[in-house]
């Protein structure tokens, strides 16, 4: 009686978590799906009661069309597309360069090195912005694409993920690489790098990511409007006084999800990965 007791208390509390999560999948879904249901309506009809979170037809496709004749919308992807691709590969290199060297280099202050590195994490983009928009305005750098690209060049995250994956492999490879002549360039490149491949894709996915979506640096170092970047540009949607339709907004917004949604699913089964990283010895 008891056992059946316990197993019965048991189901009931997993019946019970699976309803509950199911819930919260539901509430994170609907917005997804207003989105993508509104944009493909007139503007007179998105707001109507109650809100369709289905697409019906007919479909108002225009609004798609309108998004890229209206506004340049392509160079506001390809901006993104370079912005983010080149800061996500100089970011892994040197993050991998770095961890490479707090990891398996015996150095003296390797350790306040690496908790300065970390302290990184803490502070807000806002409070570094001003220093970064002089640094910039000294080097001409303000309202290109460079800026973006170097003021996205560190990221203390993927440091700390790339040196505790690195940590967990064993000494021995590098001994026997040396031994055979290799250097530590070679051995890094040859040995470290390959096996390192989930913490990379981890910190490339997250990176991207984070490049993709940010509003606060475009807006703060670009002001020409081919030089835009998607959120920033999608900003330009709105119109003058919020006028703009609502139905091309939410289109641009369904365009804009593509390419994160694609990396985050081409990197899901290392995300997962990476949730267990950060808890190997250091």
């Amino acid at each position: 009686m008891i056992l059946n007791h316990k197993i019965q208390k048991m189901w009931s509390l997993h019946t019970g978590a699976i309803f509950f999560l199911v819930i919260v999948v539901i509430a994170m879904i609907l917005p997804i799906l207003w989105v993508i249901a509104t944009s493909l309506k007139l503007p007179t009809d998105a707001f109507k009661l109650p809100p369709s979170f289905i697409p019906t037809p007919p479909f108002v496709w225009d609004n798609y069309r309108k998004v890229f004749t209206a506004f340049p919308f392509a160079t506001f992807i390809w901006n993104s597309i370079v912005i983010a691709g080149c800061a996500v590969a100089l970011q892994v290199f040197s993050s991998a360069m770095t961890a490479y060297a707090l990891s398996r280099i015996e150095f003296r202050g390797k350790n306040l090195i690496f908790l300065l590195i970390l302290s990184g994490l803490m502070v807000p983009a806002q409070v570094t912005i001003i220093p970064l928009f002089i640094l910039m305005s000294k080097l001409h750098l303000v309202d290109t694409r460079l800026s973006l690209i170097l003021s996205n060049l560190v990221y203390p995250l993927g440091v700390f993920l790339l040196r505790q994956y690195m940590l967990t492999i064993p000494a021995s490879y590098d001994e026997a690489a040396y031994i055979d002549g290799a250097g530590r360039f070679t051995v890094f490149r040859s040995i470290i790098l390959p096996m390192i491949k989930p913490a990379v894709i981890v910190v490339v996915v997250s990176h991207f990511l984070v490049v993709w979506n940010d509003f606060f640096k475009p807006l703060i170092f670009i002001t020409a409007y081919d030089k835009m970047t998607l959120p920033l540009g999608l900003y330009t949607l709105k119109g003058y006084m919020g006028s703009g339709s609502i139905s091309v907004i939410l289109a641009g917004v369904v365009v804009s999800i593509i390419p994160p949604t694609l990396i985050f699913i081409f990197g899901q089964r290392y995300l997962v990965e990476g949730t267990r990283i950060g808890g190997i010895k250091g």
